[in-house]
């Protein structure tokens, strides 16, 4: 078995190594009719543009997209300038440069990955995906009889920040920058998957479809070693069944298949602030404008964030959305899961965490109330602070950097649910919900508890199970997510996750011992 898992260690590392090295390969030449197209689909008006296209990129040949990127966002930066500085407002080209870049990048592309996309997929995709399962699968002999210990994580290079963990820190963080920041750069990697999505939605891939599809196809893989893992626990079976169906299903194909008939690209389990661009007017413009449905997707979006969240958060938890729903806590749980135990449980990190997820909560409601403002006053600003400004800012700060950057790329450093813990608005309104008004909670049994510490290793959102459960008081944290590893931990099964009626509670903030106190007073002051 072990030989195994090191042919499909070897095959990973060759599949990933192929598709990184995918970016420097293949050619860019724009022709005139590829200039020709650009112009009449963007409208553009600026002839100093198209004077400087044609003069030093047009009919030249690049060997590489960083050079070619680099002389297209040079012409297009100094073409905005002239006109800026000459008032020419409607010769301007408003794209961002490296969104612009890669559209011209995508069209004029050319070399052996664009003529074998499907081989190229085989050869990143298919290999990565059959290797990584020959790693997994043999540790259902492995491994030995189901159960999960506190049995040499520590001592692991890929899961106490050694080598391995910063290798992949680096990795992942220089992936999610490319994508945000760079996508004119991994153009090849779009081509690798033209043919899905033109399957799907009728339109060749962008970089948000190849993030979609490599987000579905890690989950899917990383949910097989998660059955594997928690074979013995029905409730992390179903729970990584849910969040796979709602990622594959509500966050990939859905979406893409109302592009194929012409309806606005959306996520139909996305709530408000998670979906914190759901107010921009441009949004708002698109789903009026597309009829029926558009008016549909704006009143579920509405009542979804208003009605459904707080009422399913009283009667389960936070859980129902964050761990059984939400995307980003479909990724934590399965491509996160070996760096659960990497979470910070000190005082001073559980301050930080109260501290700036509800600032960027609150961040959020401020930027939608201008938004909304402005939308139906027709101003561009309130108390003479610009509203696209601020939407810009969130959306880098926030949208990009945490969310993507820090959220995903941090997870071998910091942990599995950075992005949950510290930074996601939506995972903050939830939390206020259930810490004050919840029937869901984790009970314990202090008298049987023997102060393993395995459910407060593995607790992803830094909370220190242990204490709770030796002093046999109820867990009601605004941060819990229900994911219920610590008690699928517990070799004692001390602690259950239970959504039973408020009325009734024990919930000591103390230890009660002996005959101090009489548990059925406190159970009738209910």
């Amino acid at each position: 078995m072990k030989t195994i898992q090191n042919i499909g260690l070897a095959l990973f590392l060759v599949g990933l190594a192929i598709f990184t090295a995918l970016i420097f390969l293949g050619k860019y030449q724009v022709t005139p009719e590829n200039l020709d197209e650009l112009v009449n689909n963007k409208g553009i008006k600026s002839e100093l543009f198209i004077n400087s296209m044609t003069t030093n990129i047009v009919g030249k040949t690049f060997s590489n997209p960083f050079s070619f990127s680099s002389e297209v966002r040079t012409v297009l930066e100094s073409a905005n300038e002239m006109h800026k500085n000459n008032s020419e407002w409607d010769k301007v080209i408003w794209d961002k440069p490296h969104s612009f870049s890669y559209q011209i990048a995508k069209q004029s592309g050319s070399g052996l990955i664009k003529e074998n996309k499907g081989l190229f997929w085989w050869l990143t995709f298919g290999i990565g995906i059959l290797g990584a399962l020959m790693y997994i699968i043999p540790n259902v002999v492995i491994k030995g009889p189901p159960g999960i210990k506190n049995n040499g994580i520590w001592f692991n290079t890929a899961t106490n920040r050694g080598w391995i963990g910063w290798f992949a820190f680096i990795f992942l963080v220089g992936f999610y920058l490319l994508l945000y920041f760079r996508p004119d750069y991994i153009v090849n990697w779009t081509y690798v998957v033209d043919p899905i999505s033109k399957n799907l939605s009728g339109n060749l891939a962008s970089q948000w479809f190849l993030y979609g599809f490599l987000y579905c196809t890690v989950m899917t893989v990383m949910a097989v070693r998660m059955y594997i893992k928690y074979r013995h626990n029905k409730y992390q079976i179903l729970r990584t069944t849910s969040v796979l169906f709602f990622q594959i299903i509500f966050a990939f194909l859905i979406p893409e298949i109302l592009v194929r008939f012409e309806k606005p690209w959306y996520d139909f389990k996305n709530a408000f602030p998670l979906d914190y661009d759901f107010f921009f007017s441009w949004n708002l413009d698109q789903l009026i404008a597309s009829g029926g449905l558009g008016l549909f997707i704006l009143v579920w979006g509405v009542v979804l964030t208003l009605v459904i969240v707080p009422v399913m958060v009283y009667f389960f938890g936070k859980r129902w959305y964050c761990s059984w729903v939400c995307g980003c806590g479909g990724l934590a749980e399965t491509l996160g899961d070996p760096y659960r135990q990497l979470s910070d449980k000190s005082l001073i990190a559980w301050k930080f965490e109260r501290w700036i997820v509800h600032g960027v909560l609150v961040f959020a409601i401020i930027m939608t109330g201008f938004t909304l403002y402005t939308y139906f006053s027709g101003t561009d600003a309130v108390l003479g602070i610009k509203t696209q400004s601020i939407q810009d800012m969130y959306g880098f700060l926030i949208g990009s950097i945490f969310a993507g950057v820090i959220g995903t790329g941090f997870y071998p450093i910091f942990g599995n649910r950075v992005w949950c813990r510290f930074g996601c608005p939506l995972a903050a309104y939830l939390g206020i919900v259930q810490r004050f008004k919840s029937r869901f909670r984790i009970t314990t049994n202090g008298g049987q508890c023997i102060s393993c510490g395995n459910c407060s290793t593995y607790c992803e959102q830094g909370i220190d199970v242990r204490a709770y459960a030796q002093k046999g008081e109820n867990i009601v944290r605004s941060s819990c997510v229900g994911c219920g590893i610590c008690s699928a931990v517990c070799p004692r099964g001390v602690l259950k996750l239970e959504n039973g009626p408020e009325k009734g509670r024990i919930n000591p903030t103390e230890i009660l011992l002996g005959n101090d106190v009489d548990l059925m007073d406190l159970v009738n002051q209910k």
